[in-house]
């Protein structure tokens, strides 16, 4: 093997390497949010977790990257460990898949039929398909553009391993190659050569390709191919482990148990493998094929799992055990990993963005209880909560913008814009809770006191406020687009009565010739709450142009109005007649 085969071999792991990435791509993109739904409808179940595994792995061709996205799930809070352990199961069975596409470089046929299984036969073909779909698709994350990246994907696979082959045709003559492979009869060697392997190029479905395209020369045996293929099982491991470094306790367990699990594995069924020849007639020295290979590379997953599923609880508490609790760790809401699921990632934010909302009307409702009756604890616990407001603000803000910048559905981009806003929206109402309690902090140093009058208006247009502030929040939180037709209504009747009660006040101040910045506080108040439900109006706009994107959000606001104009005008009445403001009539 001269030094130009090793660049051949070089460069055919290369397309190897790169065919997988652009074919894991092509089909995570196919799948769109169905991985995000699967783990919705994934419960407690271990077995629905194995399936969901060996689904997943089968669609993105890697248990590594399964695994490092199940480290970002477990770090966000996303999924429980318990629920982890059967999906890392399942992913070792779903990676033999790759084996079992691999193997058919092996087929050696003159039938017509059997040779148009060979990859070199109909790759080109789909290639060409593949590079057609992509040129002929006008959207960049269409469905046709999709699959024609798949087959491009694939193509360029098999095309690397072709190269593979070729590069190590050579070795089946060469008597130094016959020489080196005697130390591989050591089954301890053979496991250490298929973890180091597996670990420097982090792809067990590529060292596993790579072992079936040295088989092609006819010179690894049953007893050299099987240690090797279970130590790539264990090499596997390193991307977890290395993905598991700055993440909290829970998702380093993920990486133990992946590690566990596949070292078990080794340790049970190496020596029963090893021992078991002198007693059944193994095809030990026999010369092994790319289907042979495929076939040990599934037995042996499939078997490991029969055997360790059962005690996927003890799993988790060696697990435990391993890695201990850590005090007043911080918990991490957005893990970059997220960012390889872009649907999941998003539906994350939508979580977090929800726990900030949930958090403002907190704020709020503090704030205007301040008016009523001050208290010093109650104020500063509401400044915390505007800082840790601002907090999630910067948080998901700088989240979403690397977000961004994946490869994106139009439906994903129309969310995160959609999020962008009305995460502003939300911190702004908090700046106005703020205020509200600064407002407070004055008449209460000042010793103001409100006129009767002015509380009963007061809780009028508060009450309206905090009912337009929830029906918001929860059309944000349940994506529900009947309620946030609900709010446009409402914000009008705020307006509305907010306006009465300013002239009342005004009327007030006037007949009581009360000082000018006293009756200013309370039209800041107003002001504050109407600025308020404009932005719960911001909000719910938002929730509705996610569906009509193509329409600007101020000319969807006027047409929320026109299309229902009567069921619009109605809804205002009815929130009217809850929250009505009378006007105040003087003697004169």
């Amino acid at each position: 093997m001269d030094v130009f085969a090793i660049f051949t071999l070089c460069g055919g792991l290369a397309f190897f390497l790169y065919g997988m990435i652009v074919m894991s791509t092509g089909l995570e993109k196919i799948a769109g949010g169905k991985m995000e739904k699967m783990l919705e409808k994934m419960t407690s179940s271990s077995w629905k977790g194995l399936l969901l595994g060996v689904g997943i792995t089968m669609a993105v061709q890697s248990s590594s990257a399964v695994t490092v996205m199940l480290v970002g799930f477990v770090n966000s809070g996303i999924m429980k460990l318990s629920q982890a352990i059967g999906v890392i199961m399942g992913s070792n069975i779903g990676t033999t898949i790759t084996s079992w596409i691999l193997s058919l470089s092996g087929i050696s046929s003159d039938n017509f039929f059997m040779r148009l299984l060979k990859p070199e036969s109909f790759t080109p073909i789909l290639a060409l398909i593949g590079v057609i779909m992509i040129m002929t698709s006008k959207n960049s994350m269409s469905r046709r553009r999709n699959f024609g990246t798949f087959f491009v994907g694939f193509a360029v696979l098999m095309f690397g391993m072709g190269l593979m082959s070729s590069s190590m045709s050579p070795l089946a003559h060469d008597p130094n190659f016959a020489h080196v492979l005697t130390a591989f009869k050591n089954p301890l060697f053979g496991l250490m050569v298929g973890l180091v392997v597996t670990a420097i190029i982090q792809s067990s479905a590529a060292s596993v390709g790579m072992l079936q395209a040295l088989s092609l020369t006819g010179s690894v045996s049953y007893a050299m191919a099987v240690p090797i293929i279970i130590g790539q099982n264990i090499g596997t491991c390193i991307t977890a482990v290395l993905s598991s470094i700055g993440v909290n306790t829970n998702a380093r367990r993920v990486a133990v148990v992946h590690v566990v699990f596949n070292v078990l594995g080794a340790l049970i069924f190496l020596p029963i493998y090893e021992f078991g020849h002198y007693f059944i007639n193994y095809p030990f020295e026999e010369a092994v094929n790319p289907f042979g290979i495929a076939i040990v590379h599934s037995i042996f997953n499939v078997l490991t799992t029969m055997v360790l599923f059962p005690f996927s609880k003890l799993l988790e508490k060696l697990a435990y055990y391993i890695i201990k609790e850590e005090k007043d760790e911080k918990v991490v809401v957005l893990d970059e990993r997220l960012l390889l699921t872009p649907s999941i990632a998003i539906v994350q934010c939508y979580k977090v963005t929800a726990t900030m909302a949930k958090i403002t009307r907190e704020t709020l409702v503090m704030s205007v209880r301040m008016l009523k009756q001050y208290n010093p604890k109650v104020a500063e616990v509401i400044t915390k909560n505007e800082v840790l407001i601002d907090k999630y603000q910067d948080m998901l803000e700088s989240f979403l913008q690397k977000l961004s910048g994946r490869e994106l559905s139009d439906e994903d981009s129309n969310k995160i814009s959609q999020l962008i806003l009305s995460i502003s929206d939300f911190e702004k109402i908090a700046d106005h809770a703020i205020h509200i309690l600064n407002l407070a902090t004055k008449i209460k140093r000042k010793e103001w006191t409100l006129s009767p009058d002015t509380i009963e208006e007061l809780k009028h247009v508060v009450n309206a406020v905090k009912e337009v502030f929830d029906i918001t929040v929860n059309s944000f939180v349940e994506h529900n687009l009947g309620l946030a037709h609900h709010v446009e209504p409402l914000e009008q009747v705020v307006d509305d009565i907010a306006y009465v009660a300013k002239k009342n006040h005004i009327k007030r101040v006037k007949r009581d010739r009360t000082h000018i910045k006293r009756g200013f506080v309370y039209v800041e108040i107003l002001n504050d709450l109407e600025r308020i439900s404009d932005h719960c109006s911001n909000i719910a706009t938002n929730i509705i142009q996610a569906n009509n994107s193509a329409i600007p959000r101020h000319i969807l606001k006027n047409k929320l109005k026109e299309v229902t104009m009567a069921d619009f005008a109605a809804q205002v009445e009815e929130f009217k007649g809850k929250y009505a403001v009378d006007p105040l009539v003087l003697d004169r």
